[in-house]
């Protein structure tokens, strides 16, 4: 059988900044999101998208669909990821 994989940060103290980053970015995306529980996004970016995620056992859902929601939300920390990069190197010059 295959390990299951783990959703634990490597570095566990960056989890809180990780979120907060997640819920800012999506935020600026037009999402609403809840600052006590800004993992709950995935829901609206599922609805807004058109995929029936429910909080619970959603094991009929294709892997497909969850990576499309997966998509859209990594996605968008990706770029903000990059933006903030290139500001940095911008700002050194």
């Amino acid at each position: 059988m295959a390990k299951r994989k783990s959703n634990r940060h490597i570095v566990a103290q960056a989890t809180p900044d990780f979120r907060n980053f997640k819920a800012d970015v999506m935020r600026r995306e037009g999402y609403r999101v809840d600052p006590q529980h800004p993992d709950d996004v995935k829901y609206e970016v599922a609805e807004a998208i058109g995929i029936p995620l429910k909080h619970g056992d959603n094991g009929d859902l294709t892997s497909e669909k969850a990576g499309k929601i997966g998509g859209v939300i990594g996605g968008s920390m990706v770029r903000e990821m990059i933006r903030l990069a290139k500001q940095g190197l911008a700002d050194r010059q």
